[in-house]
């Protein structure tokens, strides 16, 4: 409940986003972002390519207000021995909302991205994804689960509801209570969510000097959007699918921010959560908080690695 709690506050911190560059025509600037893009055409997501053509394809999504620069010591450790797509999230750090302005976000970018593999012509490609970004990578890899060659999911559940209910929580039985986050977070007001986002990401990410980029990210982002794409992170359940996925998966976790939940505590609500994956690798990284990229990036890179390797 406490990480849920903290991943709420990091919605109802985003303030509406500044208005995006435009081309005289309407159309959006995403090269305004300062880098190229990938040459696909979706309102959903756009998509910023590193690495050289020919090295194998890996997929970074990251999460909810997040933006692709999360990943940008991954990006640098990798060093060209990948070519790396990372997804940006229209409504996210500073990009216009559009196709995602009303709706689901979540379930939508995944087929986005499925189809940004089929278009793009990647085989197989290896994809990462953290906290909300973990959710569409499961999305993907279990209803596209000849498109994924590896997945690994960075701390996320696949059933985020229960966190807000008691056992037995059902995503139709917590209906209300998603309705109920939505309707504080999409109407707060601005003062509140910046006050929130620098409680939220304190608590997210213990390396102060990290701190700043995803607290610029929430800023930027669209109240709207994230309180939509929070909304339907509560409300899906992706266990039942969990078992379509075929991909070598492994699944990076801390424990919960609560002197409470202990490290076996939280082991065991992982083990629950993706037992109907048996075949996951399940690995809790200590001395982190939520983004285990930023916090304890060697032993993030080292374990990325080896998966990669498998």
């Amino acid at each position: 409940m406490i990480r849920a709690a903290l991943l709420a506050a990091a919605v109802c911190a985003a303030p509406l986003a500044a208005a995006p560059a435009q081309a005289q025509d309407g159309h959006v600037n995403h090269a305004a972002h300062g880098h190229a893009h990938a040459a696909f055409a979706s309102d959903r997501l756009h998509v910023r390519v590193d690495g050289p053509e020919g090295a194998p394809d890996l997929i970074l999504i990251p999460g909810l207000s997040s933006s692709p620069e999360v990943w940008q010591g991954t990006v640098d450790h990798l060093a060209g021995r990948y070519r790396v797509h990372r997804i940006h999230v229209q409504g996210f750090a500073g990009a216009p909302a559009e196709g995602n302005a009303t709706g689901p976000v979540a379930a939508p970018v995944a087929e986005e991205i499925a189809r940004y593999i089929r278009e793009q012509g990647l085989q197989k490609p290896a994809v990462v994804g953290h906290s909300m970004g973990g959710t569409m990578a499961m999305m993907l890899a279990a209803r596209h689960p000849d498109m994924v060659g590896k997945l690994m999911v960075i701390d996320m559940i696949p059933f985020m509801g229960a966190m807000f209910g008691p056992p037995g929580t059902t995503a139709e039985s917590v209906k209300p209570v998603a309705d109920q986050v939505y309707a504080a977070q999409s109407t707060a007001p601005r003062d509140q969510y910046l006050t929130q986002a620098k409680a939220s990401v304190t608590g997210m990410i213990r390396t102060e000097a990290a701190r700043t980029g995803p607290l610029t990210d929430v800023e930027t982002s669209d109240q709207q959007v994230s309180a939509a794409a929070f909304r339907e992170l509560i409300v899906t359940d992706l266990r039942p699918e969990l078992g379509e996925i075929t991909a070598p998966t492994e699944v990076l976790y801390v424990k919960f921010n609560d002197p409470r939940m202990t490290d076996a505590i939280t082991d065991a609500i992982y083990q629950m959560s993706f037992s109907t994956l048996p075949s996951a690798r399940l690995k809790r990284i200590d001395d982190s908080a939520h983004f285990i990229m930023l916090d304890q990036p060697a032993a993030f890179y080292a374990d990325l690695d080896a998966f990669l390797a498998r």
